[in-house]
Formats: structure tokens, C-alpha cells, sequence
């Protein structure tokens, strides 16, 4: 018998002794699926991590709508803490502070009020400092959720509830793009325009089976809140989005400033996404001092609001694209951003996704909002029309319920069996009041009653029409296009799409630093006698 068929005895204390092999596959198997649905995966429904899903509830529950006042940044962190996330509150705070840096995030989700950091790499000022309050978008991810839209789940200690995923009427996957590293899978999505995502989306409603080609037509790359030009060519792109797996050149937007005298500069407006503009400068800097960068001059920053990089030529012959394209080879003016569509499809499953399966699996989150947001409202609808009825019966045998009411033992009982009313609609007569028994009130009930009717056969026929249901969803998705736009300040395109220009000139010659051929040697210059030899 080997070691390790030995049987395993229980010890002298009555403990139960366990396999250390076993042991360890399971607690690391328990970990590793904690980590992939628990942390670092979206969801393609909402686009969003548990985090950042409990911090727009708890926001939400301390009714931070956009057009309230702020709270502070340390009451939301405690919420979330406590209620939803028993994590560390500055893994929270973090969470927090990126959802709200516009130059992070395309559509930001919080709207902050105070030192929220910046694109050099400084860090937000402390909790107990900021404010913080929900943006429209955010709005529109939990726009329903009080309305059966959504599954809810035990909190971690038992005690509340939380949405298992948000409503989600805005595309927020592929507008925010999203980032994490898991165990043994990672994801990186890359923002994009709403607008256009919109557009894709429409499409796909309209026919089904539309193919990604097709829809890259309406996508044609991602749409970084930093801008940049993405010179990564559409054949490339394409394959990303069929694939779910790639990647796109982005770089930095450079133009050409005259100084006088046929000197020019170049000023750099963009740099590319999550680059930090203070160690992007400090890099250039540093190649520059190497002599590594033997077409460069000088670097300076220059930027206030906007960014404003200077770098001067070394001469002014020097040839401004090929200067750009040594800088483009050596630094983090362009970059490769990579794109991985891992996503967890039903909050359960980890799986990559191409475009269109992302555009239609949302849609279908959608359609199933809607049909349960339907249903919630219809049922409501059914029982006000039960105590409407009730009211109107009562409204016609005013006095025959009055002396039920005032003369009987048991009127509950008495109303049910004289007038046929159920449980609910005596209820609601036995709870009248006398200024309700008014003629104009009874006038306002059949108002109410006639309305509402009409509304139910509204939500029956939505209900039994995948067409109208369809139809309603595009409607949204249009109107979500209306107010994101690309003709409003926050829905422009940003990123520009081109190419990288084709420079012949070998770039690796030019890094050569070409020495002085004067001053050499008096007598090696002066030295003519091998002209007699």
C-alpha cells in the first residue's frame, strides 16, 4: 500500500482529518469561481462588476438622482461597505473616484464634486472630502428597478436585498468598456460611441441575422474619452469583433505649429487612453537625455484645461512625420489596446463574445425588462380596477351600504354576500371616507376607471406581441440615441479614425547621431604628401 492509500485516522481531539490534496482543489476551485463572478468579470447584461453595481444602489437608496444634492463620498463608501460589499473601503472609494473621472470613463456613471484626480496620474483627494451624486446615465441603468424588472438577492449577511444585475437602458458594457484580471481568464473592452452602438443595435432589430460585418459598418472602432486617432486597419478590427479577441493602434493627435522664420514645433492635443500624461513626459524626457531620440530637441508641457504637449525638432529640416513616427516607436503616443469580450452571459456564465452576440444579449435583457416591467404595471393596473369596481358598485347602492356599515355586526361579511365584492374591493368601501361619497368623486372614479382600462388592453396587447415588444424597444434605443448624440457635447466622437502613414526612410538610420566631421587632427588635415606618393 502507497503513502498516500494510507487511511486518513481522525485525530486524539475528535477533529476530522482531510485530504490535503482535495482540500486545496476545492477551496481554490470555490476562490477562482468567487473571483470570475464575484470581482473581475461584467456582466454583458449591465456592463458592470458587483462593485460598481452596489455603489449605483446604494446611491440610488440615498436618493443622489441628478438633480438632488451631493453627499459626501465617505456616507456612500459606508453604505456600500455595510450593507452591500464587505470589502476594504478604499478598494470602494477607487471604484467610486473612476466612475466619475471623464477622462477614465466615456459616459461617466457618477457626477463628482471636488478633487477627483486627473490625467497625470494624481490621486483623488480623500472621501471625507468629495462629493458625489448619480449622473443621467446611471439613471438610466436603474431606471425600473422598483418595478419586478429585475431579480434580487440576499445581501452578504442575510439581512437586505440586492439587484442580482440593473435594468439597464443604456448599452453601458461597450459605451464604458471594462477591465479586470480573474483566475485563469481576464477581460478588456474598450469604450465606444453610444450613438453608434445605438444604430448597430437598431439594426439588429430590424434584421435579426444581421452579420458583424454588417455591423461594424455602424461600429467602426471604439471611441476613447481621451481621443486619439485608432490607425488600426478595419480588416483587423473586423476580425476583433467576430472573434471577440484583438486589439487597436491607438495614438496621440499631433499637429504642426509654425514659430517664424520656417521653424516649427509640434503640439501634441490627445494622448492615448489610461496613458498618464506626467510619466509620458517624464519617459520623453528621459529617451531625450539617452540620446535616443536624436530628431527631438526639446519636450515641454504646456497644458491648463486642455492638453498641450510641445516637442521641438531638433532642426528645421527635420521632417515632422518621421520625428512623430520615432517618438510613436519608442513611447506611449501610441499604443496597442487590447480587446478581450469575456463577459458572464445570465450573471453565470464566463464565455467571449463577439459584437454582435454582446448588442443581442443585452437587447433580450431588455425585451425581459420590459415584459416584466409590463406585468408588474398590469397587475397593479388589474387590482386598482378591482377597488374601482368595488366603489363604483358601492357608488350605486350608496344607501344600502351605508346601513350595512352602520347597523350591521359584521358589515365586511354582509357587503361580501349582498353585493358580491371580494375580500379587497369591501375592504377598500369600509375604508372610505365621507368626503369620498361626493359626486364629483364618483365622476373622477369612472374618469379613473375608464383610463385605466385602457391602459390594461394596451399592456395585454404588448404582451402577447414579440413584434410590438420589439417595436417599443427600438423606441428606447432611439431615444437613447437622441439624448446621446453625436451632435451633443458628451456623445462626439472623440477617438478619430485613420492611418498610419507609410515613411520610407529607415527609421533605425536615423537614430544614428552623426558625429562632427570637423576639427579633426591638424596634421591628418594638412598632411598632403600622399597626394605626391
Amino acid at each position: 500500500m502507497g503513502m498516500s492509500d494510507k487511511p486518513i485516522l481522525p485525530g486524539p481531539d475528535g477533529s476530522e482529518p482531510v485530504n490535503l490534496k482535495d482540500a486545496l482543489e476545492e477551496r481554490y476551485l470555490a476562490y477562482a469561481l468567487s473571483t470570475i463572478m464575484g470581482r473581475a468579470l461584467p456582466d454583458v447584461r449591465d456592463g458592470l462588476k458587483p462593485v460598481h453595481r452596489r455603489i449605483l444602489y446604494a446611491m440610488r437608496e440615498l436618493k443622489l438622482n441628478p438633480d438632488q444634492g451631493y453627499k459626501k463620498s465617505a456616507r456612500i463608501v459606508g453604505d456600500v461597505i455595510g450593507k452591500y460589499h464587505p470589502h476594504g473601503d478604499q478598494s470602494i472609494y477607487d471604484a467610486l473616484v473612476r466612475l466619475a473621472q471623464d477622462f477614465a470613463v466615456r459616459y461617466p456613471l457618477v457626477d463628482g464634486q471636488g478633487n477627483f484626480g486627473n490625467i497625470d496620474g494624481d490621486n483623488a483627494a480623500a472621501m471625507r472630502y468629495t462629493e458625489t451624486r448619480m449622473t443621467d446615465v446611471a439613471k438610466l441603468l436603474l431606471d425600473g428597478i422598483d418595478e419586478d424588472t429585475v431579480d434580487f438577492r440576499l445581501t452578504f449577511d442575510n439581512v437586505t436585498e440586492e439587484p442580482s444585475v440593473l435594468p439597464a437602458a443604456f448599452p453601458n458594457l461597450l459605451a464604458n468598456g471594462s477591465a479586470g484580471i480573474a483566475v485563469g481568464m481576464a477581460t478588456n473592452i474598450p469604450p465606444h460611441n453610444v450613438a453608434e452602438l445605438c444604430d448597430a443595435a437598431l439594426h439588429l432589430i430590424k434584421y435579426p441575422n444581421a452579420t458583424v460585418e454588417k455591423l461594424v459598418e455602424f461600429v467602426p472602432g471604439p471611441d476613447f474619452p481621451t481621443g486619439g486617432v485608432i490607425v488600426e486597419p478595419a480588416s483587423q478590427s473586423l476580425e476583433a469583433y467576430k472573434t471577440g479577441r484583438g486589439g487597436f493602434r491607438l495614438r496621440a493627435k499631433w499637429e504642426r505649429e509654425e514659430t517664424g522664420r520656417g521653424g516649427y514645433q509640434i503640439v501634441i492635443t490627445e494622448i492615448p487612453y489610461q496613458v498618464q500624461k506626467a510619466k509620458l513626459v517624464e519617459k520623453i524626457a528621459e529617451l531625450l537625455m539617452e540620446k535616443k531620440l536624436p530628431l527631438l530637441g526639446d519636450v515641454r508641457d504646456e497644458s491648463a484645461e486642455e492638453i498641450r504637449l510641445v516637442l521641438e525638432p531638433k532642426s528645421r529640416t527635420i521632417d515632422p512625420t518621421l520625428l512623430m513616427e520615432s517618438l510613436f516607436k519608442l513611447t506611449e503616443l501610441e499604443l496597442r489596446f487590447g480587446l478581450n469580450m469575456n463577459v458572464l452571459s445570465g450573471g453565470q456564465i464566463p464565455n467571449v463574445l463577439s459584437l454582435r452576440d454582446v448588442l443581442k444579449q443585452w437587447l433580450e435583457h431588455r425585451v425581459e425588462v420590459l415584459v416584466r416591467r409590463a406585468q408588474y404595471r398590469l397587475n397593479k393596473i388589474e387590482h386598482r380596477l378591482e377597488v374601482l369596481d368595488g366603489y363604483l358598485i358601492a357608488f350605486l347602492n350608496i344607501d344600502e351600504v351605508i346601513r350595512i356599515v352602520r347597523f350591521e355586526d359584521e358589515p365586511k361579511a354582509r357587503l361580501i354576500s349582498t353585493f358580491k365584492l371580494s375580500e379587497v374591493q369591501a375592504e377598500a368601501v369600509l375604508n372610505l371616507r365621507l368626503r369620498a361619497l361626493s359626486k364629483l368623486e364618483e365622476v373622477e372614479i369612472r374618469a379613473e376607471h375608464e383610463r385605466l382600462s385602457k391602459e390594461r388592453d394596451g399592456i395585454k396587447a404588448l404582451l402577447a406581441s414579440e413584434d410590438l415588444q420589439w417595436k417599443r424597444i427600438s423606441e428606447e434605443v432611439k431615444e437613447i440615441k437622441k439624448t446621446f448624440g453625436k451632435n451633443t457635447e458628451l456623445g462626439r466622437r472623440r477617438s478619430d479614425l485613420g492611418d498610419a502613414p507609410v515613411v520610407d526612410i529607415d527609421l533605425d538610420q536615423a537614430f544614428v547621431e552623426k558625429e562632427p566631421i570637423t576639427g579633426q587632427d591638424p596634421r591628418v588635415c594638412n598632411d598632403r604628401s600622399f597626394l605626391y606618393a
